[in-house]
């Protein structure tokens, strides 16, 4: 421990290794890195994992900036995986058979800030310079905010995925029967205008009003992740947990063959992490669609407990049902009538030729109040907009399809 610390390599490490979990989102301030390393010195190094606690116990003051600390130390301090990234980035590979491995969760922005050094020394690449009339053309975000999700490279779904995470949510408030104290208020309070003249003495009553008091609704979604929506499904899961990080009351479902509720697991501010626990909780991902059997679970499980004070529901599915249509029409009028509102999103109605021709997609349209696309930027400002009880956009009365068979 001496040779070390004198020649200051362990503190140089350790105030890399916290500049690096910096650059990763984690808030790492010079104070913490001295206690860091006043902590180190003081236990000594006996083990990687007493290394390891010591590190985490003062440096990791959130719960979400867990999985961002464990990628960053399995990465900084494991000298045999980091040599192997760093060959592996200067060494051509051929490409393999084997399906790559996902990530887990953290683990992009961990590398991305343990070696944005090297792309920023790396020596630019030549370019040829071409000269465009852009007088008629339309910016980046402009073509990112209308572009399909299906046809999104992977650079283009990460700028997606950062927009849907700064979406405007929905200002959307109905009144309660609870009431608040307003002096603009319309109704008299009586109790607040004793209580006042008891507190001067009762030698002036000044009246007192009240109005109802104001809150967000319910919002309840149901997401289908069958094979059909699969391109899709990532893209929900997002747009689901910026919703839950920065809107009270928001309960999210999934569906494919059975019934997930996602709640709890969406309510990790990290969205990385938040996303691998949906993962390891939902067991017929991109498998077959089973909608009526869906919708009779909810509303035996889950209906009274989520569906109350003006609750608004959003559907997400293609309706391409598997099953037959009549436990899918009981089901969807029983939902229809324990909610206030019923949007159903459809990826379908990105096609400009689209027909209610399935049977599935004809039974949901007569218990829906809105029937709106889901496959862009743009249709997902459209519903925070018509959530807000702004302009409807793109929205499509259901009678309109029912009407053309």
């Amino acid at each position: 421990m001496t040779g070390a610390q004198a020649e200051g390599r362990l503190a140089d490490n350790i105030v890399y290794f916290a500049r690096a979990l910096r650059h990763a989102g984690m808030r790492v301030g010079p104070a913490s890195v001295a206690d860091a390393i006043s902590a180190v010195l003081a236990g000594g190094l006996g083990s990687r994992n007493d290394f390891y606690w010591t590190l985490h116990c003062v440096l990791v003051k959130r719960h979400e900036d867990r999985a961002v600390f464990d990628e960053t130390f399995r990465l900084f301090w494991k000298s045999r995986e980091l040599v192997e990234k760093m060959l592996a980035m200067f060494s051509p590979t051929a490409p393999g058979n084997r399906a790559p491995q996902p990530k887990r969760a953290g683990e992009s922005r961990a590398e991305a800030a343990l070696f944005q050094g090297h792309a920023r020394e790396a020596p630019p690449a030549e370019q040829l310079e071409i000269e465009v009339d852009a007088r008629l053309s339309m910016s980046e975000r402009d073509v990112l905010r209308d572009k399909d999700f299906a046809q999104m490279t992977a650079e283009e779904l990460r700028a997606a995925k950062a927009a849907i995470a700064a979406l405007r949510l929905p200002l959307d408030r109905v009144a309660t029967r609870r009431f608040r104290p307003d002096r603009r208020g319309q109704r008299f309070d009586q109790r607040a205008t004793l209580q006042q003249g008891l507190r001067d003495g009762g030698a002036m009553m000044m009246p007192r009003f009240r109005s109802p008091r104001r809150r967000h609704p319910p919002l309840v979604l149901l997401a289908d992740i069958s094979g059909s929506m699969s391109q899709y499904s990532r893209l929900f899961l997002h747009f689901m947990h910026a919703l839950a990080e920065q809107r009270r009351h928001v309960h999210s479902f999934v569906f494919g063959t059975r019934l997930t509720n996602l709640t709890r697991a969406l309510a990790r501010r990290d969205p990385d992490e938040a996303l691998a626990r949906c993962s390891d909780q939902v067991a017929d991902w991109a498998g077959g669609t089973r909608i009526g059997a869906a919708l009779a679970n909810f509303n035996r499980d889950w209906s009274r407990r989520v569906l109350g004070q003006g609750a608004v529901v959003v559907l997400i599915t293609d309706g391409l049902e598997r099953d037959e249509t009549d436990t899918l029409a009981r089901e969807a009028e029983r939902l229809h009538k324990s909610c206030r509102r019923l949007i159903w999103l459809n990826p379908l109605l990105r096609f400009d030729g689209f027909e209610a021709r399935a049977r599935g997609v004809r039974t949901l349209l007569a218990h829906v109040d809105e029937f709106r696309p889901a496959h862009s930027l743009a249709s997902f400002e459209a519903l925070c907009a018509a959530l807000s009880g702004s302009a409807s956009g793109a929205s499509v009365a259901p009678s309109r399809y029912l009407t053309r068979g």
